[in-house]
């Protein structure tokens, strides 16, 4: 991919920005969550278009770590099922927004969009564990930072290969 493809690229920290300046502070971790189970959702689809099975698996453990994540930061908020359906209510075109960013564009682009997102991510639950002052939630946090830097990893491979193939 050209440095001119690269720009061409949505900015993931412009667009998910945009959508959690809508939500309140202490309710962006759990609109997060959401993300990471449309993530999951992603990396499965992947999972069924590509034809090696090594790759197969890689993408799968990928939709696990983004199950995993979601399932411990809504474990850390009361209620939050029902405050991830008033935030999905309040922006009901989140789930188009997240497919535009991908759609129409070849694996290997949507594979650096979504590395480039892995690494937002852990930016992003890293600053909401230095905002937390439950030491368990910090440390559950910091967990999800760590879970999404092996997904940026694992995609960075994967382009790395197809870039020396």
């Amino acid at each position: 991919m050209s440095s001119n493809d690269a720009a061409e690229l949505p900015n993931i920290a412009q667009v998910l920005g945009e959508v959690l300046q809508g939500v309140a502070a202490d309710e962006q971790p759990l609109l997060i969550a959401v993300a990471e189970r449309l993530a999951a959702a992603r990396y499965r689809n992947w999972a069924m278009e590509v034809a090696e099975p090594t790759r197969q698996a890689e993408l799968l453990r990928c939709a696990a770590r983004e199950e995993q994540i979601a399932s411990r930061v809504e474990a850390l908020y009361p209620g939050a099922a029902s405050t991830q359906r008033r935030i999905l209510t309040a922006n009901p075109d989140l789930e188009a927004l997240n497919h535009s960013l991908f759609a129409g564009r070849p694996l290997a682009e949507q594979f650096t969009i979504q590395a480039a997102g892995e690494r937002l991510g852990a930016a992003t639950w890293r600053a909401f564990a230095r905002r937390e002052t439950r030491p368990e939630a910090r440390d559950s946090l910091l967990a999800c930072a760590a879970l999404e830097e092996q997904s940026a990893v694992a995609l960075e491979a994967m382009l790395r290969a197809d870039a020396e193939a």
